[in-house]
């Protein structure tokens, strides 16, 4: 008999496990996943040729209605405000020192201001504030750094129902010399963390960029995390990374782990089942080392392949199931700064000259490791929605997409 008859009767034969876990790989990731997965934007099998376009138009109509809807809502609040001037401002009993500050900070954009990123944050802000019931979530402050001949309409608007600082007249003159965009964003950031902390002496301070936009669970799962022990000795915790920059395959050794431990406990499981349920004519499969070693890179692979984004979004059952690890170099929309540690990052940051390629975020992440006794952790799921399809700070394309 020749060779490769040989060879495909002793291996190939559906009694064989090789050939079952052949057949099984190739349907898994050659037909199934393909099928469930070529709409997904975070997986590997996303067709970007296809769907890329359409979904990135979907999301910016989304986000254009919202900000539509936003400006409506908070005209009208500033009508009926008008209405009984009389009265004080919404924010006249601010705590002086509150449990919890969130300082949003904003500047005027040149491209994209139909959206109202400002007014889309702040009125999400307003329903989970609302949603708090008579012990108030947090105290938040509008921190406008806009330094340009032009107002910030949307900050503008808001001042009957917020606190809105921006820098007195000697300290826009102090700022005017010619830096660099990344150097004038740090110096915007730090202004806002030391006018937060003068202003009210918060317990905890939570800083967002005026296009993060918080999760409905936002407050509950802050809460949480400062209640857990690690909160004691950390600089901060970022509360969002790039959806695009979760897979399994980055340079984050914890994700390995994650990785590995999450195949095995799939593998173990199945093959415990496969011994107690399937017959031995339809499946040969049995709880034996190389077995194990099969499925534990085989769910490796359709996790991977599928998008570690979606796992960690089942973690939104409940504030205890999100997971904290060591801080990621990018990005800082969303960052909780617990006790009073944003003085310490003001501090740093100011000892520090940001330019491309060492923006503040970068600068944060290095100071964090080099200082002795620091610490900084990440949070995921994210806890923010990264809506700014338009910086106010970098050069914009024409048709923002979403990869």
């Amino acid at each position: 008999m020749p060779r490769w008859r040989s060879f495909v009767s002793r291996y190939l034969r559906w009694s064989n496990p090789v050939a079952q876990a052949l057949a099984l790989s190739a349907v898994t990731f050659c037909v199934v996943l393909p099928l469930c997965c070529h709409r997904l934007l975070y997986s590997y099998y996303f067709i970007r040729s296809v769907y890329l376009d359409s979904m990135s138009e979907e999301v910016l109509r989304e986000s254009l209605d919202r900000g539509q809807d936003a400006l409506r809502f908070w005209q009208s609040a500033a009508s009926s405000s008008g209405a009984a001037s009389a009265g004080p401002p919404a924010f006249a009993g601010a705590d002086r020192r509150p449990e919890l500050l969130v300082t949003v900070v904003t500047s005027r954009r040149d491209q994209g201001s139909d959206f109202h990123y400002l007014l889309q944050v702040m009125r999400r802000l307003s329903g989970l504030l609302g949603g708090c019931g008579e012990r108030r979530c947090a105290e938040v402050l509008v921190c406008d750094v806009e330094s340009g001949s032009l107002e910030n309409q949307d900050a503008r608007l808001l001042e009957d129902h917020f606190r809105v600082i921006r820098r007195s007249p000697e300290e826009q003159r102090r700022n005017r010399d010619a830096v660099n965009t990344f150097e004038r964003e740090k110096r915007d950031y730090v202004f806002c963390l030391r006018k937060g902390w003068e202003l009210f002496r918060p317990r905890n301070v939570v800083v967002l960029e005026d296009d993060a936009l918080p999760k409905e669970d936002f407050f509950q799962v802050v809460r949480d995390l400062l209640s857990r022990r690690f909160s004691l000795h950390t600089l901060y915790v970022k509360l969002y990374h790039p959806e695009r920059l979760q897979r399994y395959c980055n340079p984050e050794p914890y994700r390995i782990l994650e990785w590995v431990g999450l195949g095995l406990v799939a593998a173990t499981a199945l093959l415990l089942l496969a011994s107690s349920c399937w017959s031995p004519r339809c499946l040969s499969f049995t709880p034996s080392a190389g077995h194990l070693l099969f499925f534990t890179v085989y769910f490796m692979a359709a996790s991977e392949l599928l998008g570690r984004h979606y796992f960690l979004e089942a973690r939104r059952l409940s504030p205890q199931l999100y997971a904290v690890s060591p801080a990621t170099e990018c990005c800082t929309p969303a960052m909780l700064f617990p006790g009073n540690s944003s003085l310490r990052v003001a501090e740093y940051l100011d000892g520090s000259f940001c330019a491309k390629g060492k923006a503040k975020d970068t600068v944060l992440y290095r100071l964090a490791r080099a200082t002795p006794g620091e610490r900084s952790h990440s949070v995921e799921p994210n806890l923010i929605s990264h809506i700014g399809a338009y910086s106010s700070v970098r050069l914009n394309p024409a048709r923002p997409k979403l990869l």
